[in-house]
Formats: C-alpha cells, structure tokens, sequence
C-alpha cells in the first residue's frame, strides 16, 4: 500500500519581498508539518507553483490546474499538483502614508498611468498535493473538491477533508479482476459527500499515458514525433515549447511512455521555472519543457532539438546529427503509425470509400500508438538475452551485455543508431533491471521473447500487422484501467462563474492541530494493522529465440556460401593429411572465401575438429598453411570482433604448435599478433565474461547433475540449459538455502571469476608480447596501422591513460630496453583485470595477489619467446619461386640485382581475370630488375592454375613519368607491404610490392638508382650513349664551359671536318676564328623555357655570316648536303646548293647558307630555302622579329600548283605585328621597326612572286570584290576554336566567303571539307595561320596578297594535361567502380581526341589551300611543336612520297630533327628537364599519322608496328636520334657527322633509321602489304572524332614477353625446332594453342597469311640448302606476277588484286581475327586455278575522288569467302512452296553449298552441308517450275534430312553443278 498524497501546501504570494520588479511566492502552510521519514519534503516548490514568475494581477483569472514534476536527489520522482486560484491584495495605501512625500508622489503617478479600473489587485495562491504517484485526474477532482468547498462556502470542515487527503492510502499495483474488499480499498471520499474510484495500473513497470501520447502526435505529427523519439534514444537535449503548462507535462510525459522499456535516466524537468531557465545550457542530454514566453530566450541554445507544441515543429539545429532508426524499421514504423492515426489514408483514392472507417477513440488511438512502438523495441532488442554474460549468480546477479555480439548478428554494426542506444545510460539500465534471470514479467517480456516470430512472418501484412497492434493496445488499455467502475465517481464542482464573484472572502487558515491529529491517528491505526504482504510473482525471464533463428538468409546466397564452405573444409582436411600439393591448388580459393563470414565460422568449427586434448602439433607446412589461414581471417575482423571470429579463434592460437628443436615448441599465437582485435580491451572483456559464464553454468550443471544422475538416464534427449536458465533456477532456490551453503556457493563463484582471471593473464601476454620483444607492438601504432581507433578506445574505456603513453613517465625518458614491452603489456593486463574484477567481485586480496602475478607471468613469457625466436630464425625459408633473370639487349646491363616483389594488378582487368574472363596472370611473384635501360619485372603468376606461364612487364626508364609510394597487400594471408608505383609514358604501369624479405633501405636504393637513371645530368648519361660502356664508369660530363660562345661552335664544326669525330675530350689545339669582314653585335633572343638550348650573349668577335665561304667551312658543307633536308630540297625542285653558290637568277628560290654556323637560328638547320630575291644580311634582320629568331622559310612545294609551304615561329608581340596592322603607309622615317616590317613585307612578297600563278592572276585581284564590310575582323574562324568539338570545317566566313564565293564553305557531313572546286578565284595568295591570341587586332590591308588566318589551338600545358589523362583512362592505377562507363568518360575528359580532331583539321585546311594554290605560312607558338605537327602532317597528305619508309624518314628527319623539335627537353631526357615533364608531341602526331593510316590503309608503305615502333624508342633512350633539341645541339655533341667513321667497328646501332633498315630487310614487320598507292594522290581523312580511334598502342600489352618493340627480345626462342622429338610420344600432337589477350602476341604467335607464307617460304629455302632470298625480292615478284595474270584476265585492275591478297590485314584491322592456320584462306593470289570473281573492280567516276567508302565496297565484312565455283540455280522451295532463282556457291574449303538471293547479295539465305549429302540423281519438272527449261537440267540432291530439287539454266550447266558436286563429296 502507498499514500495518496504526501504533503499537502498552501503557498500564496510575498508581499515583503516585492521590491525586485518579480515577486516571490512563499509557503503559507504545509501538512504534515515534519518530514515524512521515507520522503521528505521537496524543496522549492514556491518555484513550480507559478513557472512564469509570481505576479500581481488586475483582475480575477479562473482556477488552473497542472501537474509539475521534481525529482529528487535520489532520482524519485515527485508530482507536484498545483491547483491555483487568485485572491485580492489587501490595498497597500495604508503603509505608504508612514514614507515620505516624494516617494508617495511617484507612487500615485504611477498607479494613475497604469491603472484606470479601482485598483483592486489579485494575487495567485496555489494549493498544491505532493504525491510520488502519478493519478492527475484524482488530484485535479481532490483539489477541486477543497477549492469547492471554499468558494461554495460548504458545510464541511477542510481540515477534515485534507486530513483524510493525506492519510488516505492505495495499493500500488492492481490485481487482475477487482473483487469486493479490493473496490473499498480503491474507492476513496474525503467526507464531503464524495467518491472517486481510483485505477491503479495492474502492472506498475507499463507507464500510464491516458491521452498524452497520442495528443502529441496530434501536435507534432510523426516524422517529428519520430525525430524526437530517436534524439531522446541517442542521448540528445529536447526542448518542449507551449503556453500551456499541462500540455507541456502531458509531451513529457509521453515521449517517456514511448521510450518504455527503456527508462531516461536524464534530467527530466516537464515545467521549468522561470528563475531556473540556466539549466537549459547544462551539458548533459536533458527533456525540459518551458513556457512560450520564454522562447526569445531558448534561440541561442546551439545544440537543443527545440520542439514548439503548438506551431507543431520540431527545430533540429545544423550541428546536431539525430541517427534515424535503421531501415525496414523506419519504414515499417511509419506506415504503422499512419494506419493508426490516419486510417482514411488507405481509402482516400477508393471510388466508394467505405463509409464505416474512423479511428479509435483517443484513448485507445494513445495505446494503439505505444504498441506500435513496443513492436518496434521488440524488433530492435529481439534476442537480446542471447548476449547477456551472466558473471556472478550469488549474492547477487552480476549481468553484463555484449555488444558487438549483438550487432554483428544483427548485422549492424555500421548502424549509428544501433549502436548508440546500445551505448546509452537507458540501455545500461534496462540491461541491469531486465538482464535479471528471476524476476516478475510484464508485457514486454512475453513480447521479445514469443512474438518476434509472428512479427516477422507478418512482414509486410497491414490486416495482420493492424491487428496485432489492437491487441495489445488492449492490453496496454487494460493495465491502465483494470475498472470499469467509472460511474460511481462523484464530486462536487464549483457552481459557473463563481470565481468572478466581486466579495469574496480570503482562503481561511486551517488549523494544523486538527489536521495533524487525523494524520497521527491513521498513522498509529497503519501499525497496528498486519502489513498486506503482495507476493510478487516472480519468475525465470524467457529468452525467446536466439537472433540467428529469427534473421534467415536467403536461400541462394546459403548456396553459394555451401559451396565455399566445402572448399574451405576440403582444404584444412587436405593440410591435416598432409596433402600439401592439393591444399595449396584450394588455398587461394580459400583465402577468397574469407571474406564471407560463413567460411571464417566454419574455418573455426574445422580447426577444432584436430585439436586433441588442447594442443594440436603440426610440421613446418602445415603450421605455414594453418597460421596463413588464420591470418586472413582475422584480416577482416574488426577491433569490435562482433561476428566472435577472433573470439573463436582464441583458443586455437594457443593449441596448434610445431616443434623447432628438442623442448622448445612455437605455438600459433607468436604468428598471429599483427591483428588490431588482440588489443582493444573490450573484446577482452567479452571473451572473459563468455569464459567466466561458462564456467559458473559448468559450477552449478555438475553439483545438479550429481543428484540428479538417476533420473537423468531415463530422460536423455533434453536440451542443455543456458546460463540464464541455471540462474534463475539458482536464485529461486537462493533464499530457502542455509547459510552456510549459501557463504559456500559464493565463494566457489568468486574462486572461478579468479581463476578465469589469471588464465586471461596468460593469454593476454601470449598475443601481446611480440616473438622479437625487440619490438613493442603496443607501442607501436596497432598492427593495421589504426591508430585511432585503438587509442580511442582505450580511451573511451577510461582506464587510467592510453597505452602509448610512457610507462616512466617520471623519469622523463622512455627505456628502449625490452622492459619497456614487458611494462607496458603488464600496465595493459593490470587494467583489465582491475576493470572485470571489480565488476565482478572478486576480493581485494584476491586482487592484489593477481596484480603480485602478472609481472611474473609476463616475464616467464618473454624468456620462452626467446628461445622460440632464436629456433625460428633458424628455420629455412619458405621455398619462393626461383629469381628468373630477363634477357638483356647487347650493351643493357644491370644495375641492381632483382629485388623479390608482387606485381599487383592495376586498373587493366584483362591480366587479372576480372570480369573479362581468362587467366589471372596478375598478381604475379618474381623480381624487379632495374638495367641501364629498362626497368623489367619477370615472374610467374601466384594462382598455381596458370603458375608455368611467365609474366614480364617493363618499360624503358627514360619513359618514366611518375614514381609514388604505395602500400598495398601483396597476397591475401600477407600484410600490407610498402610498394611502388610506376607509371611509363609508353602506357605501362608496374605497380609492386616489396617482399617482406626486401629490407625497406634496399628499396630506397631502389628508387634512388631509379631516379639517377631517369634524369641524368646531362644527355650524355643516357643510355643511347652509355650503352657498351660498362656503367660503373661514373658518366662524369665535362663541366660545361658557362659561355659556350660560337667560339667552341666553329672548333667543333672544323673538328668535325678534319674527320676528329666525337673525341670532344682530345686536348684541343688552339683555333683562332677568322676574321669577318663585318662586324656587328648580334643578340640572341633570350630564351627563358629551355633550360638545354645555349642562350646567351655572343662575344664581339662573333660574326654577321657573309655570302663567302671559308675552306674549312666547305668541308662541313659537304655534310650539311647530305643531310635529309638537302636530299628533299633538290627532290622538290626548290634548288641545290650549286646553284645557291652560282647564283642562276631563273630559279624563284635558293638554298641559303646564312645559318650554316647556327648563328642566326640555333633551332634551325644549316641549309635553309629562301626567296631567290632575299640578300642573306636581310635574313638576319627579319629573323629578330619572329620567336626564337624562327623567321619564314620554304619547307614544302606542290610540284603541280607550284604553292609553297612554309614555317616559323610565331611573331614577336611588340613592332613586328605593326606590319599588319598598319594600315597607313610606313612614316618615312629610318626607325628600325618600320625598315625591319618593310623588310619583311619585301620578304612576303617575294614568295608570293615566286609563285607561278601570280602574274597571270592579273594585278591585285586577290581582294578586289570586297567591301571593307567582309573585313570587320579577322578572328572569325568559326570552326578552328579553343573548343575542339565542333566538327564542321568551316573556314571563317569572310575568308570562305572569299575563297568559295559564298557565304560559308560546303563542308559534308562527316567533317571532310568540300570538294576542291570550291575555290574560286577569289582568294589570297599566300594565307598565314597564326595564332589568334597573338594576332589580335591585326586588320587585313586590302594592298597586301597576303590574308592572315588567326586560330585557336592549345599549347604544350594542355598536351601535358591531356595526355596525363590519356595515361589514367588507358591504363588506369586501380580498377574503377564502374567499368563499363569509366573508360570511356575518363577518354573524352582527357581529350586527346579533340586535340586530335583540331591538329587534322588545321592540317586538312592547310592541305586543300595548297591543292588549290596558294601558299600557306604556319606560324604558330615558337615553331617547333604544334607548327611541326601541322607542317609535316601536310606534307605526309599532299605528297605520296612521305607515305613510304624512306621518305617517313625523311620527313621526321628534316622537319623534327633538323627543324629543331625540342626532343630532350619535351621528353624530360635530363635532371634539367624534370620539372617541365613530358610532353607528347611527336608522339601526337604519330597518332595523326595512325588515324590517317587507318582511313586509308592502302597509301602507306609501312604498317602500324612501324608507327608504334617510333612511338616507343623515341622515348626509350635506346637509339640517338631523338635525343638533344637540334642539330646545332648534335654537332656540338659530335654527333651529327660521326656516323661515317665509327659505325662500321660497332655492332649497336646508334641511329634508329638504320635499325630499322636492317630489321626490314631481314622480315617484313613494318611493311603494309595493302600498299597499292594512287598516284599523287592528295589524302582528305576525316577529322571529327567519332572517325577516330584509340589507338591501340596506348591499350595493348604483351605480358608474356614485355614490349614488342624491342625486336631482339621479342624473338623468343624459336618454337618448331622441338617439333620432331615430340612426335614420338603417343600422346597425340595437336596444333591448337590458346591465345591470351594481353599475354601473347598475336600477330607473331598467329601471323597474317603472307608472312606466314613468306616465313614458309624462307624456311624451305633454308631446308633446301639455297641462299634464301629476301623477302622483298619475293614479295615483288608475286606481286608482278599478279599483275601480268590480271592483264590477262583483262576484269581486274591490279589495285584490286592487291586488294584481295591483302584481306586479311586490313580485316585484321576491323578488329575481326580470322584464325585460319596453315592455308590463308584470304590468299588467292595465283593458288586457286578457278577463282571466278574474287573482288569486283573498283568503281570509279572518272576524274571525282575515289572516296574512302567505295574505296572498301569490294569487300563485304561477310565470313571469308572462299568460291571454288559458283552460279544461278532454281531451287524448289519446301513443301508448297514454288520455285525460285537464287545464286548458288560451292565452297570447297568449308564443304558446303551456299545460296544467296542474288549475285550481289552478301547475306547467306542458306547452307547445306555436302557432309550430309547420300546421293545426286537426275529430277523431274514438278508444279511450277520455270516453262522453257529442257527437263534434263533438273536434278534432286538428297540429304539425310530433306531432298532439294534443283534446276538449272541448260543441260550442259546442270551436268557442270552435278559433276562439281561429287568431285567435292569424292574429295571428302
């Protein structure tokens, strides 16, 4: 039983203590007035009675009624119910007389502002009932009843009724059905004529809502409602906002009901006073609720989730984060509440609603809406009594909870809100309230424990789930009110209004000796009574089914798993059985599987299948195999351990061992520490507790089982009782036990808590202590390098400090000696063992005797680990693959010896299998060696399936582009080791792991050389000049003079005439310069880019070159003529040197010689074409204008249209530019810039005269038809923009305009421009294409012949941009997330292409001016990137020549080398160039040459192979070619001349053109056997990019052999020659092999069918004992054979000849891989006697463009066709179907008749098969068949499954087609 109401008070307003603006109130009376013992009297109630402040009012308010909470220092509640009424102030003028005047006046002014009414005020009193039962309405009706009393003025004495209120007493619970002595208990009357029924909960652990929850989603609504819900789970502060008080108390109150079972443990203030508002800026979570008024003063609270009651909002403020409830739960739970709150919801669309639907009452709606979330608690905590430890039984339970259990079967662990609950105060509570085994239950225990089942079944049913909700809501509903009794309540209210009544008299003083003697009476009465002893009915908890039960998986995934877990078992039972070859095949497997938590279970489960008596002893490889297994399984766990992985494994480590030498034993666990699990402290708790639960539940199962042996036996098959079970039983039992036994069990408890934790000692220092105690790994950063979460969570453990901190730290130092392991592992173990002791309650001594221990057990341990080390050192290795060594090329050699390293796989899925199938030839074990050249990994793949193949993959280390750090995990069981990545601007990345046995310096080492190799100082240091010295010379480069003047120039030169070729370091004889006849300072543009190129200032000595010419220059002019340019410059017709030093006028331009000692240009060659008119000394002038003084000269002429073309750098900014946009004529004055532009329009237009066509075009037409409209601006080259992306050619509108005589050029739709004839005459002649940004502002001048064309391209930074890109896309560092999409988008974000797109375009533009004659000048950037790409893509388009091997050549040697295209410094060759980095830009107009390739693979004599050829060596460093920036760099190198002399003696070719003449001579590799040129013809590609491709050079990779470019090494050992030894074998021989993609190489492993043929060829040459020819020689042979035979045949051109020999290139091209070995089916040169027709001629239009798509017409992409004879046939077709032509073809190759719609046709319409064929007999004419046919032409084929009826045109053509057909079926 329980009292009512405690206190009852009186409390009224302070008229004393109104000076402060607020009043007070103060206690007028309280009964009783001495404490209660059991609770005493609350303080600061006055505060609660009036939360906004006591004030004075001017008129009479009704009553008000709330209930204010307190809770005391005891955390108990009280409910404090206020009941306040207003009363008038006695009028205060009386007192005020007695101060003096002043203050007097002050006061009636002030009251007669304020106060109009008689001023008459009103003061609030409150009567208030303190109670800590929570019954509001008995309050509200017992206070109302006294206030009645009062104002009605009723003949009742109030102390009688007060003194009844308090003495009045209630039982605290109901029983289930309210009987009759229980109704008189319950029904209480104060003796005023009343009765109340009062409806005490039946069970007091529910909470008692009435209304309130369900008002507050009424308020809210249920997002909100669920926000708050979550942030009071997750320990947030919520605010409540209303202007009403009771409301206020009634949100409180249900956001508490809703969190039940959970009980806030936090502050918890429903009605905050005003004078208390500073607790709300208290950092701990709280629910408070405050009145509206006070809002103004909640806006500055940061972190407070404000909830406003009556705008119906809830304010979450930015830096709080409110964790949601995990998903389905969210959901489900809102689609319940909505079902319940709004149950129209559902209808709301139906046509005919039903008309019935409403939701519940209020009251039942509030229930409704607690069921739903006790379902959701029931759904969140189900089976948590699965993870409850129970660590002690007697003398009290000892419960803890283990989390990471709980959520690791939840699969939650990522779950933020799951985890903070579980983390919470509230759950620590319900964890020690509810963990009990033995208790009373209530409704939420039968809830998680018997209806989670049909909770999950009913997933997803809303009849099912609605119901559900209703029961127990009913249930909730009938706790709350047990009696339905209401009718019996009677109690008198106040008549209306009466509060309003104007005389009325003050509340009356009760008498306290009246009130106190009704106390004291029933307080004596109480004693006297015996004492209602209510049996709680106690009893053991149920625990409902473990989680595992409730959470299925799906069926599929079991299966998959099913199938690993075999694997996994198969395995370790193969290691046990010491099957070690088939363990190994599995192992990998297995090592996958780990990352399922299934395989690691079951991985456990098997293990302790072989432990015997606890130890299980193994050899070396099956401890290896053992401890790599439990590695990768621990790998995964997480600090947490929440699947219990580590936990399972615990044992084990301690049990699997193997013997190194007599007595000393490794055990497991000195090989598995690296784990982050082994030292958090938590899983260490929740593995003692599980141990310690076990053994207390072994205590109590062996003393049951003792007694109860006999029965047992007869009732076997009963299931073993869990922990829990045993404990319950225990504590029923405990209190009818002795005392003795009970002291007994107590101590046998606490003996096993001790003994549990000296072994837990030993265990921690077995996994803590490393095998080398050399090394500490506590403090160390954890073994997985997780250093955060490891110290946070000691941390948050709050054991005394974090584990790294110094174990010494008085003495300020730390002790590297091995103490300091031991000390910090004991400080560790010292504050586990406190924690779990004093947890569990172990005895002091006890304590102190383990903290005696550990330090001794520590210390045992480390000596035995010493001994162990020492005998493990001395184990042999683990057998490693075999080091296999590269080959080397002649002169390579190595620098380091191979380090042992993985080779990881990179973002390119075809090595690693990936989801493209094939092998995984990555990761791959072996070395890396690093050589003068080349960095080489060779090794064979890990996966023992593909294990005999060898993977090698390297890439030259001038191509080197980026070096990084890297750790990556080499093998699945290893850790993660320190590597490198190594990304090669040849499009090869070699991403690898070091090798534990690989020492971190020698790594270093590693990069070190690296980096010395890759940059070295000077270009000498490169490998194309190292090469066959020995490298430990130290390549010492001779200081280079500072100022290397023309002085050592003309030394060199000479030297290099009198034949002292390259012997730089030969003493030098003293050379004096000769004297110039004119002398004059000349500057040297500064050029600030080039760190290489020699720029300075020339000395005064140095020269203005003058037209003659010294002896011992001569000799060097006879070299400068051999070189390339010179050999072109005659070709082209543009003058020889003779006739330079002649002088013969006729010729428009000449050979000038004016740089022939570099002094005007240093980037250009010696020999340069110039206008004949042009005096060398006006050459000089014009050069300073131009950049890098790269003035205009001629590098190209159309020998039909006679226009040249021309290059330069671009303009200088300042004066130079004034030559265009000059418009008025030059002021007369001799100022340099206007005699210099003078000069260089002389210059101009002496090119323009040279052209042939000038004279005739009449004067200065060129712009005659234009207005000054068309010249409004030059910039208008729509096309050619910075953009790139637009594909139309269109030429700026006014230059189109004037060129096509119409307002844009016709471009077609593919990005080709127009055909020629739109040139009209009215167009410049000569055009400069400049760049726009230097051009700005130029105006055309109507009086010049020449139009300057500005264009937007990109400089050398976007090339480097871009083709980093290019790099990242092709070859990618690791595997994207998304494959199928991010190739493609990381290609287009590179846009290589569009660079591409923009280099053709310009080309193609440039092109057809020149076709079309005029004269082009490109004058771009400095003149040696973007402008040579343009000027030699021109010329390899306009003039066949270039498009053969030799004149490639030429043409890379004279505009790239000679024209000084910056090779080392764009290549980053030496430690200058490092920080500029590699540019691309030969290698992008390689890339144009290969997409014009591809377009018309019929024009060019050399093949792709030969394109990539170049691209890779000239980045290799392997020949000198493309070294240093230009020729001038060359001679002073001595290298440009030495080829002569030294050559013959060496065997290494210096020069990559002679490596490629002698390979070409020896196999046909770089030449195109579909070379069929047309004459002149002019080539137009394509240019938008979707005509271009990636080139495969950037994807493709052959890991069997590394790059293919190296010839030597590709070749590997010749495959026939085993051939005949093989033969003798039974086994039989089969010529199949399989091709890897990415591992062979294709084209050598299966060759197109010429070479094929050719090797043949050759190699029965070789059998035969004759000289074998060269492959040339036959080729040309063939080829003028077929030429002679296609004259006879008279129907082929040979173009089109060549064009079926060479099908199967370019099919190969297409990307279509015909594998037909030893007969090319493509091949019917002369082989095939009776070819009808293999290709029809080509079509063409006399005179029109043979375009690119008619070019292929003649052949179809069709399967090979192979037509050994062919014809027209009528065939009858199958039952009742009539007769039909169709073309018939015979394929003797493929044993099959074809037939096609017609001869044109190239879809197959059908196929019959000869192999079927049984018989050919002569037919009849059936129904239908064609009328004039002679009946003897029909025939009938048979077949095994339909007979053919054939007919044909006569008699003679159906016997040709029978004979045919047999010959083939005889050839069968």
């Amino acid at each position: 039983m329980a009292r009512l109401a405690d206190y009852f008070v009186l409390v009224g307003y302070d008229p004393g203590k109104r000076g402060s603006g607020d009043g007070q109130g103060q206690i007028l009376q309280r009964f009783p007035e001495k404490d209660w013992e059991d609770n005493p009297f609350p303080q600061g109630i006055e505060l609660f009675c009036q939360p906004s402040g006591w004030q004075l009012f001017p008129e009479r308010n009704p009553p008000t009624f709330f209930v204010a909470v307190l809770t005391d220092i005891n955390s108990e509640r009280h409910y404090c119910a206020c009941f306040t009424f207003w009363e008038a102030v006695e009028s205060p003028q009386p007192q005020s007389q007695a101060r003096n005047g002043e203050e007097k006046e002050e006061e009636e002014e002030e009251e007669a502002s304020s106060l109009v009414q008689p001023a008459q005020l009103f003061a609030p009193k409150s009567l208030v009932l303190v109670s800590r039962l929570d019954h509001a309405e008995v309050f509200r009706n017992s206070l109302g009843l006294i206030y009645t009393i009062y104002v009605d003025g009723l003949s009742v004495s109030l102390e009688n009724v007060i003194g009844n209120l308090l003495t009045c007493t209630i039982p605290i619970t109901g029983g289930a059905q309210p009987d009759a002595e229980d109704e008189a208990v319950r029904t209480i009357s104060l003796g005023a004529g009343d009765r109340q029924v009062i409806q005490t909960p039946i069970n007091d652990s529910l909470p008692v809502s009435s209304c309130s929850v369900a008002l507050l989603f009424r308020q809210l609504g249920i997002t909100n409602v669920l926000f708050l819900f979550c942030a009071a789970l997750t320990e947030h502060k919520i605010l409540f906002l209303s202007s009403s008080y009771q409301r206020l108390t009634d949100a409180c109150r249900a956001l508490l009901a809703l969190m039940f079972p959970l009980k806030y443990s936090f502050t918890y203030v429903p009605i905050l006073p005003a004078q208390l508002l500073e607790v709300l800026s208290t950092p701990t979570p709280f629910i408070i609720g405050v009145h509206s008024i006070f809002q103004s003063e909640t806006q500055e609270l940061l972190d407070v989730v404000i909830a406003d009651l009556d705008g119906g909002t809830v304010n979450v403020p930015e830096c709080v984060h409110i964790s949601l409830l995990p998903e389905p739960l969210l959901q489900q739970t809102r689609e319940a509440l909505s079902m319940v709150l709004d149950p129209e919801l559902e209808v709301a669309d139906l046509a005919f609603p039903p008309s019935t639907i409403s939701a519940s009452s209020l009251k039942m709606q509030d229930k409704e809406i607690r069921a739903v979330f006790l379902r959701l608690f029931a759904q969140l905590l189900q089976g948590y009594r699965w993870c409850l430890h129970i660590i002690r039984i007697h003398p009290e339970p000892v419960i803890r909870f283990h989390k990471a259990a709980f959520l690791g079967q939840r699969g939650l662990t990522e779950d933020d809100f799951l985890t903070k609950v579980l983390e919470g105060m509230a759950f620590a509570g319900f964890v020690t309230e509810r963990g009990a085994p033995y208790r009373p239950i209530d409704l939420f225990d039968e809830l998680v424990a018997y209806e989670v089942k049909r909770m999950k079944a009913e997933e997803g049913n809303k009849q099912k789930i609605l119901r559900h909700i209703k029961e127990l809501a009913e249930k909730l509903y009938k706790n709350e009110n047990p009696y339905p009794a209401v009718t019996m309540h009677k109690v008198q209210k106040p008549t209306e209004g009466c509060h309003l009544r104007l005389h009325q008299k003050p509340f009356p003083r009760l008498d306290e000796g009246t009130v106190q003697w009704i106390i004291d009476q029933a307080t004596a009465k109480l004693q006297t009574a015996p004492p209602a002893v209510r049996a709680e009915k106690k009893c053991m908890v149920p625990s409902g089914p473990p989680i595992a039960a409730i959470l299925e998986r799906n069926g599929n995934a079991l299966a998959n798993s099913a199938r690993r877990l075999e694997v996994v078992r198969n395995c370790i039972s193969y290691v046990f059985e010491n099957k070690m070859l088939e363990a190994k095949k599995l192992f990998p497997a297995v090592l996958r599987a780990m990352k399922g938590r299934a395989a690691r279970h079951c991985l456990t489960q098997e293990l302790h299948l072989h432990v015997q008596q606890n130890r299980a002893v193994l050899d070396h490889q099956q401890f290896d195999f053992v401890i790599r297994m439990m590695n990768c399984c621990l790998q995964d766990c997480t600090a947490m351990d929440e699947h219990g992985i580590a936990a399972a494994l615990l044992p084990l480590v301690t049990a699997f061992c193997r013997k190194l030498s007599p007595g000393i034993t490794q055990f497991a666990y000195s090989c598995v520490q690296e784990h982050v699990v082994w030292t958090n402290i938590q899983f260490w708790e929740a593995m003692f507790y599980c141990d310690v639960q076990n053994h207390i539940r072994a205590l109590y199962l062996d003393s049951a089982e003792e007694n109860h042996m006999e029965q047992e036996s007869a009732e076997e098959p009963q299931e073993a009782k869990s922990a829990l079970e045993i404990a319950s039983e225990q504590l029923r039992l405990w209190p009818t036990m002795s005392r003795e036994k009970q002291q007994e069990l107590i101590q046998k408890e606490e003996s096993t808590v001790f003994s549990q934790a000296i072994h837990y000692a030993n265990r921690m220092s077995y996994l803590l202590l490393p095998l080398d105690t050399s090394k500490n790994r506590l403090l160390r950063s954890s073994g997985l390098g997780d250093v955060e979460s490891v110290s946070n969570s000691f941390v948050t453990n709050s054991i005394a400090g974090s584990v790294a901190e110094s174990y010494d730290t008085e003495s300020g130092f730390e002790d590297a000696e091995s103490s300091d392991v031991a000390n910090s592992v004991v400080r560790f173990i010292n504050r586990f063992v406190d924690k779990v002791c004093t947890e569990s309650g172990v005895t002091n001594e006890h304590l102190k005797g383990l903290h005696v221990m550990i330090p001794d057990i520590v210390q045992m341990h480390i000596e035995t680990l010493d001994a162990v080390h020492r005998e493990s050192k001395r184990l042999p290795p683990i057998q490693k693959p075999k080091l296999l060594r590269p080959t080397l090329l002649l002169g390579e050699e190595c620098v380091m010896e191979g380090l042992r390293v993985y080779l990881m796989p990179d973002g390119r899925e075809e090595g690693a299998g990936g989801s493209v199938g094939g092998p995984p030839l990555l990761p791959a074990e072996g070395a890396v060696f690093l050589t003068t050249y080349r960095i080489i990994f060779k090794g064979t793949p890990t996966d023992p399936l593909v294990g005999e193949q060898v993977v090698i993959r390297s890439f030259p280390i001038a191509s080197l582009t980026k070096e990084k750090k890297i750790s990556i995990q080499a093998q699945a069981d290893q850790f993660i080791q320190e590597g490198l990545q190594l990304r090669s601007c040849t499009f090869q990345l070699l991403k690898i792991a070091f090798d534990e046995e690989v020492a971190s310096d020698s790594a270093e080492i590693f990069r070190k050389h690296l980096h010395k190799l890759r940059y070295p100082q000077h270009v000498r240091g490169t490998f194309a000049f190292t090469v066959g010295q020995s490298p430990k010379q130290a390549m010492q480069p001779k200081a280079k003079e500072k100022n290397p003047s023309l002085r050592t120039l003309s030394k060199n030169l000479v030297k290099n005439a009198k034949r002292t070729i390259g012997r730089q370091y030969v003493t030098r004889k003293k050379y004096t310069p000769p004297a110039w006849e004119q002398r004059g300072s000349q500057h040297f543009p500064e050029d600030n880019e080039d760190e290489i190129s020699v720029s300075e200032e020339l000395d005064r000595s140095t020269l203005t070159p003058s037209s003659t010419m010294r002896p011992s220059e001569k000799m060097t002019m006879t070299h400068v003529v051999e070189r390339a340019c010179c050999r072109d410059y005659q070709r082209l017709g543009l003058g020889t040197l003779s006739s330079s030093l002649t002088r013969s006028k006729n010729e428009p331009f000449r050979i000038s010689t004016v740089n022939r000692m570099y002094a005007i240009c240093r980037s250009y060659p010696g020999l340069l074409i110039v206008p004949q008119s042009i005096q060398d000394n006006t050459i000089q002038r014009i050069s300073r204008c131009y950049r890098q003084s790269r003035f205009p000269v001629v590098c190209w002429r159309n020998s039909r249209t006679k226009a040249v073309l021309l290059r330069s750098g671009g303009l200088h900014g300042k004066g130079v530019v004034g030559l265009f946009k000059s418009q008025n004529a030059p002021t007369p004055g001799p100022s340099q810039a206007d005699s210099t532009s003078l000069e260089q329009e002389k210059y101009l237009q002496a090119v323009i005269n040279s052209m042939p066509h000038y004279s005739d075009a009449g004067g200065r037409n060129t712009l005659s038809g234009f207005t000054s409209a068309h010249m409004s601006s030059a910039g208008k080259w729509g096309s050619i923009r910075a953009s790139g992306r637009i594909s139309s050619y269109a030429l700026n509108v006014e230059i189109g305009s004037r060129l096509a005589g119409k307002d844009l050029l016709g471009t077609q739709h593919n990005g080709t421009p127009a055909e020629p004839s739109f040139l009209r005459q009215h167009r410049a002649s000569l055009y400069i294409i400049g760049d726009k940004s230097q051009l700005k502002g130029v105006k055309p001048d109507p009086l010049q012949h020449w139009e300057v064309v500005p264009i937007e391209v990109f400089d050398v930074r976007q090339v480097k941009a871009s083709f980093k890109k290019l790099m990242k896309a092709c070859v990618p560092g690791c595997p994207s997330s998304d494959p199928s999409v991010a190739y493609l988008r990381s290609l287009e974000e590179s846009e290589w292409l569009s660079q591409i797109h923009k280099i053709l375009q310009i080309s193609v533009l440039v092109v057809e001016l020149l076709d079309t004659g005029s004269s082009v000048l490109v004058s771009l950037e400095d003149g040696w990137d973007i402008t040579t790409q343009v000027v030699s893509l021109v010329q390899l388009l306009s003039d066949p020549y270039y498009r053969t091997l030799e004149g490639f050549r030429l043409l890379v040697e004279k505009e790239w080398l000679s024209f000084g295209h910056r090779f080392s410094h764009r290549g980053a060759q030496t430690l200058a160039g490092q920080s500029s980095g590699f540019a691309p830009i030969f290698l992008q107009f390689l890339d144009c040459v290969h997409q014009i390739h591809l377009q018309f693979p019929m024009e060019f004599e050399f093949s792709q192979y030969y394109l990539k050829f170049l691209s890779y060596h000239y980045i290799s460093n392997r020949f000198r070619t493309f070294l240093l920036d230009s020729d001038y760099e060359r001679i002073e190198l001595g290298l440009l001349y030495e080829e002569k002399g030294e050559r013959k003696g060496q065997q290494v070719s210096k020069s990559i053109w002679d490596y490629i003449d002698r390979l070409n001579k020896k196999a046909p590799i770089f030449f195109n056997y579909l070379y069929a040129p047309e004459d002149g013809e002019v080539l137009r590609p394509y240019s938008n990019i979707s005509n271009l491709k990636v080139w495969d050079y950037y994807t493709e990779e052959t890991l069997s052999e590394g790059p293919p470019y190296d010839w030597e090494l590709a070749q590997g050992p010749p495959e026939p020659a085993e051939e005949p030894e093989r033969q003798d074998t039974a086994a039989p021989q089969s010529k199949r092999r399989i091709i890897w993609p990415c591992y062979d190489n294709r084209s050598r492993v299966e060759p197109d069918a010429i070479s094929k043929l050719l090797e043949e060829l050759h190699n029965l040459e070789m059998e035969l004992g004759q000289v074998p020819e060269r492959w040339k020689d036959t080729w040309d042979k063939v080829k003028a054979s077929q030429r002679t035979e296609g004259r006879q045949d008279g129907s082929r051109t040979p173009s089109s000849l060549l064009m079926s020999s060479g099908l199967s290139h370019h099919r190969r091209s297409l990307g279509v891989y015909l594998q037909e070995s030893g007969v090319g089916s493509t091949l019917n040169l002369s082989l095939d006697s009776d070819t009808s027709s293999t290709s029809t001629p080509s079509s063409r239009k006399p005179g029109g463009r043979r375009s690119t798509s008619t070019l292929y017409s003649q052949f179809q992409m069709s399967e090979s066709e192979n037509r050994s004879y062919e014809g027209s046939l009528y065939k009858k077709g199958a039952f009742m179907k009539p007769w039909k032509s169709r073309w018939f073809v015979l394929d003797k190759t493929k044993h099959q008749l074809r037939y096609y719609d017609s001869r044109m046709d190239t879809e197959c319409k059908g196929v019959i098969d000869l192999a079927e064929v049984e018989s050919i007999t002569p037919g009849t004419p059936t129904m239908g068949a064609p009328k004039t046919v002679d009946e003897k032409a029909f025939f009938d084929l048979k077949t095994t499954k339909r007979v053919y009826n054939f007919c044909a045109q006569d008699v003679q053509l159906a016997q040709q087609w029978i004979d045919r057909i047999q010959s083939c079926l005889s050839d069968a």
